[in-house]
């Protein structure tokens, strides 16, 4: 690398380091003048006397001539003029579709308002570079050698504050007053993909926020850091090996390589998979009146349960969550199965993607098919990984399904739903995503205390979910069946497990014991007097650090220190207690020796 200070793409050097800090400043400023104008113009329902439209929109014609201007200057003093085109080569044909709005409009396009269509492709612009300038300096932040789990911590802080304020919105809510505690609340719930809500999200927000909710849960599920590096990928920039270094510690990837095309699997599919279940879900809302499934297009309906669904984050614009569609088969071979893939982890599913693959390409040559495609192909084999989470989620899918049917059809309540369906839904759900198709206040009490156990298990590793994650659960299993079969090691599928991978997960479930006996014992003083059942405080508190989102109605009447114990514990949920605890000691210095061993007796 060229000698001098590298900016955004970590990969350009320029001549003039003071020049460069001054051009980054001036466009930290300028980004936020930007935001703000945006805020004006279509977060508030009413201009401050003190401007008007004109004046803002004067303002960002402003911003685009300063991130021009700073474009040149940049090119100017770059170091390689090569590497400068490389970088931000998408500015020319940014430009060149500007210039044709502003010069062909009420021409080329006939449009009858051509300031106003001028003004919209301006702002496309402006907030593309907004939204570059933040994801490439997040990649960049990653990359800067500190502890990368503190810096995913501080931005999902951020995201979760920013989230909060755009919800504050004049124009986002329909509340008569949202208070900072409920906005909190509603952007950690979605950035956290838990579900869990103080106000409804069909009647309390109005689209612009429903669309914010829905942005947070995509920024939330896959990691706000994945957005930049995506970014990165798609306009050609190679991420650096620094950038490499971090997105393997904040993905647990198991080599650096790969992970430019496991970044790449996870953001295709996912848009692939949620584009289908969208899909797939356009025509269930035919069937149900408009006042009982939020009245919105149905494009909307379905792209946003389609997301909140793989996502598993559990938030539905109608406030019966799925009660209302029990009869509609998408929820049970749709919604259903997007909670499971979404649930299975990435690494789970690429591995999934590489098997079939190759048993694709052996199929085709057996058929002495020439296919020059099919030479880059590997043999796969299922990982131990995959074969941990696909076999313990399928029996907790099917256990479940079996005692939630069970211990309904043992209910006192004649109302209550023991069915097939609704037990292998709930079955499925209660793990991860915080849908329902029954109510989960009406059910029995034995099987309340089966789905706090399986919202503790939650989803797999790598995934969008909660919980001490399934593969913690299988080790755990396989160190009680080899104590008993006294094996010399844990083993599974012929495969030995290491002795620090076991330490791992028995620190995983005590942290997560210790973090929900805290807050119940928390909660339990701060909602004393309510009249609010145990079994229903710790219903709540594991729905959110499991990241489920299932309530048994108790949310909206939490007193505001409830609500911040249950802010806290989301965020505690999405990130890991491990990880957290990984963040605080990142700097500790590991020991060079070992003590000599002496016998216990446990048990």
């Amino acid at each position: 690398m060229a000698k001098g200070q590298t900016s955004e793409s970590m990969k350009i050097a320029y001549k003039n380091n003071p020049l460069e800090r001054l051009i980054t400043l001036v466009n930290v400023i300028t980004s936020v003048v930007v935001i703000g104008t945006f805020i004006f113009l279509h977060g508030l329902t009413d201009i401050p006397a003190w401007t008007t439209s004109r004046q803002l929109h004067i303002v960002q014609i402003l911003a685009f001539w300063i991130f021009l201007f700073e474009k040149a200057v940049r090119f100017v003093n770059a170091a390689s003029k090569r590497e400068f085109f490389k970088t931000f080569w998408i500015e020319i044909p940014l430009l060149l579709g500007l210039l044709i709005v502003v010069f062909g409009a009420g021409k080329l396009f006939h449009s009858v308002n051509p300031p106003g269509l001028i003004m919209t492709a301006l702002g496309v612009y402006l907030v593309y570079q907004v939204v570059d300038k933040l994801c490439r300096n997040l990649v960049g932040l990653a990359a800067t050698g500190h502890n990368p789990m503190r810096v995913l911590i501080g931005m999902f802080v951020i995201l979760i504050l920013s989230g909060a304020g755009l919800l504050m919105l004049p124009k986002a809510h329909a509340c008569e007053k949202l208070s900072f505690v409920d906005a909190l609340f509603t952007a950690t719930s979605a950035t956290c993909v838990t579900g869990l809500i103080v106000k409804d999200t069909g009647t309390d927000f109005t689209l612009m926020g429903q669309t914010i909710i829905i942005t947070l849960v995509q920024l939330g599920g896959l990691g706000i850091v994945i957005f930049g590096v995506v970014l990165a990928l798609l306009l050609r920039q190679a991420l650096s090996v620094r950038e490499s270094v971090a997105m393997q510690d904040l993905l647990s990837a198991q080599t650096v390589g790969r992970i430019g095309r496991s970044i790449g699997f996870i953001f295709l599919t996912t848009i692939l998979i949620e584009m289908i279940g969208a899909a797939l879900l356009l025509p269930m809302w035919d069937r149900i009146p408009p006042e009982q499934s939020g009245g919105h297009n149905i494009w909307f309906s379905s792209l946003f349960h389609s997301i909140s669904a793989f996502c598993n984050a559990g938030f539905a614009l109608s406030n019966r969550s799925m009660l209302n569609y029990t009869q509609c088969w998408q929820v049970y071979a749709v919604i259903a199965p997007l909670i499971i893939l979404g649930g299975l982890g990435f690494s789970v599913l690429e591995n999934l993607a590489q098997v079939a693959w190759a048993r694709l390409c052996s199929w085709v040559r057996r058929r002495n098919c020439s296919v020059n495609l099919l030479e880059i192909a590997h043999p796969s084999r299922l990982q131990l990984q995959t074969k941990l989470v696909l076999v313990t989620t399928a029996f907790l899918i099917i256990s479940g399904m079996l005692v939630l049917m069970l211990f309904e059809y043992l209910s006192p309540n004649p109302n209550a739903d023991y069915s097939l369906r609704a037990a292998y839904f709930q079955s499925v759900t209660t793990r991860t995503a915080g849908f329902n198709t029954v109510d989960i206040r009406a059910m029995s009490e034995p099987s309340k205390l089966a789905m706090i156990l399986l919202m503790f298990v939650g989803g797999s590793p790598g995934s969008t979910t909660g919980g001490i994650k399934t593969v913690t659960v299988a080790v755990l299993t396989l160190v009680v069946y080899s104590a008993f079969r006294r094996y010399p090691q844990v083993q599974a599928f012929h495969r030995a497990i290491r002795p620090v991978v076991v330490g791992k997960a028995v620190t995983v479930v005590i942290l997560y014991v210790t973090v929900i006996f805290l807050v119940i014992f928390g909660m339990s003083i701060t909602e004393r007097g309510k009249g609010i059942p145990l079994l229903d405080l710790n219903f709540e508190v594991v729905s959110a650090i499991g990241t489920v989102g299932l309530s048994t109605g108790i949310t909206p009447k939490l007193s505001d220190p409830g609500k911040i114990l249950l802010i806290i514990t989301m965020l505690i949920g999405r990130l890991g207690p491990l990880s957290l605890l990984a963040a605080m000691t990142f700097n500790q210095k590991i020991a060079k020796y070992e003590y000599p061993s002496e016998p216990l007796i446990v048990g």
